[in-house]
């Protein structure tokens, strides 16, 4: 056991502090992250910029050709764009290989027909192996830091539950026990195939645990002073709450700047300044909204902040989140640190009243809605189904609520409680 905990003690002390940059497109995103990569890097931190987005548009920010693999950008920073369709390429070509060297068999055929292209959207293979890659840097030892530009929101959202996807999937279609039940059999392909099965949850399985680890995962969530985007925003945090994925900050921006008066005659100057007072007003729905996490707000620079020298003024701006993970105050518990990682474990369980099976058991959960019709509940074995804003997550209980059953639900605000009673079929006597 001992050993153990020093291996894990060791990987946690390797792995770099990751953090995911999500917002609609046209916010900002790629500039804010490249903008909080050269701030890391300011601070000392060894970073890596990764973006997983296939627009390329981390190129064009840094004014740099497209890295396609991991290059250097000066001495703390190393930029890399993901290429998912030469990862996925890759991964099919050992696959052919392997039923190359297996022989020709009705299953294989089949797969041999098949264009790498064409495994791009399937299950999410490309989502998921452009997961793998970021996990595998983060968890390399050689970077302090990794932040990852991510595509729009939808998107965004959809790459980072492609892992749970998969995995509720198979468990579905085949679920371990008659997975592990098959291992007996005497046919050696029946064998394989479950081995391959087990390897794919273990690995999506992962993904997942360690994207939801708030003690070295964060999300920035971007967005602009525009009544739309701030919609899209609150769409996203809900996403991101079913998701399990620890938002730590949320960043306004292109935020006009208090330069002039009101009162100026001057008719562009005034235009600015209405402009300003609208996303003000936009600014303070953003901050009711965030229930505590932290907001920042990013002024307009005046110019396309395009290179390392626009960027560099962004990264003042931007600076290190005050939550950043591992700040003292959290730990503590003191003022608007503790306050603004309240989100970072986003379910709770608590018994409301009586004993037994009078028990009453309350499972309160993190769900900013925008549209609370939209809010679905179902229950599957040991897990309850929330979908909301177009997302669905699939929560598993805690052990004293598999013994129970669903008595109702409500809204309270940005949280959603579900109740539960003892099951007496099941409740131990």
């Amino acid at each position: 056991m001992e050993g153990t905990e020093e291996t894990s003690r060791g990987l946690n002390a390797a792995r770099a502090r990751l953090q995911l940059f999500i917002g609609k497109g046209g916010s900002g995103t790629t500039t804010l992250a490249s903008a909080a990569a050269l701030s890391a890097a300011s601070a000392g931190s060894k970073v890596l910029l990764m973006s997983i987005d296939r627009l390329h548009s981390l190129a064009d920010v840094l004014a740099i050709p497209v890295p396609l693999v991991v290059t250097p950008l000066f001495e703390q920073v190393d930029v890399w764009q993901l290429d998912t369709l030469t990862l996925v390429e890759d991964k099919f070509r050992g696959v052919s290989a392997l039923l190359d060297a297996a022989g020709s068999h009705e299953h294989g055929a089949s797969l041999q027909t098949l264009e790498p292209e064409e495994l791009t959207g399937s299950l999410g293979i490309a989502d998921i192996l452009a997961l793998a890659e970021v996990v595998r840097m983060a968890s390399s030892g050689d970077y302090d830091v990794v932040v990852v530009d991510c595509p729009s929101s939808p998107e965004a959202l959809r790459i980072l539950g492609a892992p749970a996807m998969v995995s509720e999937y198979l468990e579905r279609l085949w679920p371990r026990h008659r997975r592990l039940a098959a291992v007996a059999a005497t046919d050696v392909r029946l064998m394989l195939l479950v081995s391959v099965i087990e390897r794919i949850v273990s690995s999506v399985d992962e993904i997942s645990a360690f994207l939801a680890d708030s003690a070295h995962t964060e999300v920035h969530l971007v967005t602009s002073a525009q009544e739309s985007a701030a919609l899209a925003m609150r769409r996203t945090l809900s996403g991101l709450a079913l998701s399990a994925l620890p938002v730590v900050r949320i960043i306004v921006n292109s935020v006009v700047p208090q330069f002039v008066s009101q009162e100026t005659s001057d008719e562009g100057s005034r235009w600015l300044s209405n402009l300003r007072v609208a996303q003000l007003s936009v600014l303070e729905a953003v901050r009711d909204a965030a229930d505590g996490i932290a907001v920042t707000v990013v002024e307009h620079v005046g110019t396309e902040p395009v290179g390392l020298a626009a960027l560099g003024d962004i990264a003042v701006a931007l600076g290190d989140p005050a939550v950043a993970l591992g700040d003292p105050a959290v730990a503590r518990g003191d003022g608007a640190a503790a306050q603004s990682h309240r989100h970072l474990d986003p379910i709770a369980v608590s018994l409301e009243s009586g004993t037994g099976l009078e028990s009453v058991y309350a499972m309160r959960m993190y769900l900013p809605l925008v549209d609370p019709s939209s809010l679905t509940l179902g229950r599957v074995e040991d897990d309850v189904l929330v979908g909301a804003d177009g997302v669905r997550r699939r929560v598993r209980l805690a052990s004293v609520l598999r013994r129970c059953v669903v008595t109702g639900a409500e809204l309270d605000g940005a949280y959603l409680i579900v109740r539960f009673a003892p099951d007496p079929a099941v409740w131990p006597a």
